[in-house]
């Protein structure tokens, strides 16, 4: 699949700020689709050839082509205009199968470095004669400045993220005074939205909202954006209502010659973050209290089994307090977090050493962990905490009762995660167990892991455990 970063890094002689310059471009340029009711190509001068290295279609008007031409040569024919729209620095006009065809050259630091293709339909849908006639003289204010250099804006921001204002969403047209000269009908819904009742032609766009009573969010940013002096976005909030502005600043030689100020109502979108936000502190407040609730079970356990005395009583209570206070680390970890995905390398330092310092051995044991697990989803860690926890203790309180070394790797490769714990221990006698731990290690791995485990002797001294893991993204 050809991409604009691929065919520029791969065909042709830009530098890297040349390049960046284009990927600017083509992130802007959806706004001089939309106001020409164009398509638009960009062409870049190869090694083979001229190359078609981006396209964008109008959001405005019917697409004049129904098929891509990124990472395709041009007809020499069209190629020729092309490299004389970029030797000449000049606008080049033409007509071609029932399209009509403006090639402009692409200006970074007074030097054409590409060449930008606007294909308009000759019959275009029917377009009223007001708007017509301010976005024609808004178009010709873009092309000039993409020809000057002066567009994409420095420091605009480039791209459409969330609740970004695009051309269809509502447009502005303001000139050098921040004084309204057309506004389209989205526009003046949004506004009427606002409070704003009369038209804004002949009035000054930056007064009319900031005149507004009851406005609960103020962007220190909203004068300049309001007035087409800097190419920045801001948001206005009255009565429950929220509208988006970002503005686009024309100008010509380094001077101003208006604005066009892009608008949108993104209420709803602000609600259902809200709404995601409350939601989001509900998890992480559940996640806290479980962790609470769980660390008092554990300690209940631990106190339980001080007073079984030794035995097997004392044993298994100790095995399940051990268990909880895996399951409450986990929770720990995701009560701090804003999504359900925790990184897991942070939860198995805390068990391994919780795991080593509980465990009954005649001399220490030297654990070491290498590689790392990735961030995994909530059900995921805690299968896998007390998968780690089930093995771990195992590989210390059976593998190594006089003590020795327990090394752990874990090796993560997209949805694939590798681990290996070895030690220098006993071995085993039977690589197939059978006990209740390793009845809960294998049907964790197998159910809930989508993983499959390996019990194995090493041929030096002591086991390995092998593990292979599908972990959801």
């Amino acid at each position: 699949m050809s991409t604009l970063s691929r065919i520029l890094s791969q065909n042709s002689h830009l530098h890297s700020r040349q390049r960046e310059w284009l990927h600017h471009l083509t992130g802007e340029w959806q706004i001089i689709a939309d106001i020409t009711f164009s398509d638009l190509v960009l062409y870049v001068d190869t090694d083979t050839g001229v190359m078609t290295a981006a396209q964008a279609r109008p959001a405005t008007a019917v697409t004049v082509h129904q098929t891509d031409f990124v990472g395709e040569l041009v007809a020499d024919n069209e190629a020729e205009l092309i490299t004389q729209s970029a030797e000449t620095g000049a606008e080049i006009r033409a007509e071609d199968d029932g399209v009509n065809v403006r090639l402009i050259p692409v200006t970074f630091e007074g030097q054409a470095i590409a060449v930008l293709g606007i294909i308009t339909a000759k019959f275009v849908d029917r377009v009223p004669t007001v708007m017509l006639a301010n976005y024609e003289s808004i178009a010709d204010a873009l092309v000039k400045m993409v020809m000057a250099g002066e567009f994409p804006i420095d420091r605009s921001p480039s791209g459409y993220r969330h609740g970004t204002p695009r051309v269809t969403d509502g447009l502005i047209h303001i000139d050098p005074e921040g004084v309204g000269l057309y506004a389209s009908p989205n526009a003046i819904s949004h506004l009427r939205r606002l409070g704003i009742e009369k038209s804004l032609v002949g009035e000054i766009l930056a007064q009319k909202v900031t005149e507004l009573d009851g406005v609960t969010k103020v962007d220190e940013a909203l004068p300049l954006v309001l007035m087409g002096r800097a190419g920045w976005m801001t948001e206005v909030e009255r009565n429950d209502v929220v509208v988006s502005f970002r503005a686009v600043p024309l100008t010509e030689g380094g001077q101003r010659q208006g604005a066009i100020v892009l608008c949108r109502d993104i209420t709803e979108l602000r609600r259902q973050e809200r709404v995601l936000m409350s939601k989001d502190s509900t998890i992480r407040e559940i996640n806290h209290r479980v962790k609470n609730n769980l660390q008092t079970v554990s300690a209940l356990l631990r106190m339980q089994s001080r007073r079984a005395g030794e035995g097997l009583t004392r044993a298994a209570l100790e095995t399940a307090q051990r268990r909880v206070s895996t399951i409450a680390v986990v929770h720990e970890k995701l009560s701090q977090t804003i999504d359900e995905v925790v990184d897991f390398d942070q939860v198995f330092v805390p068990v391994m050493r919780m795991v080593r310092d509980v465990a009954v051995t005649e001399d220490p044991v030297i654990t070491t962990f290498e590689g790392n697990f990735g961030r995994v989803r909530a059900e995921e860690a805690t299968a896998l905490g007390v998968v780690m926890n089930e093995i771990i203790s195992n590989a210390i309180e059976h593998g190594l009762p006089a003590g020795g070394r327990l090394d752990i790797k874990a090796e993560r490769n997209d949805n694939q995660l590798h681990i290996e714990i070895a030690d220098d221990g006993v071995g085993m006698s039977d690589t197939n167990p059978t006990g209740l731990g390793t009845q809960i290690v294998r049907t964790m791995v197998e159910s809930e892991l989508k993983g499959k485990i390996e019990w194995k002797n090493r041929e030096c001294r002591g086991t390995v455990v092998v593990l292979d893991l599908n972990i959801r993204p």
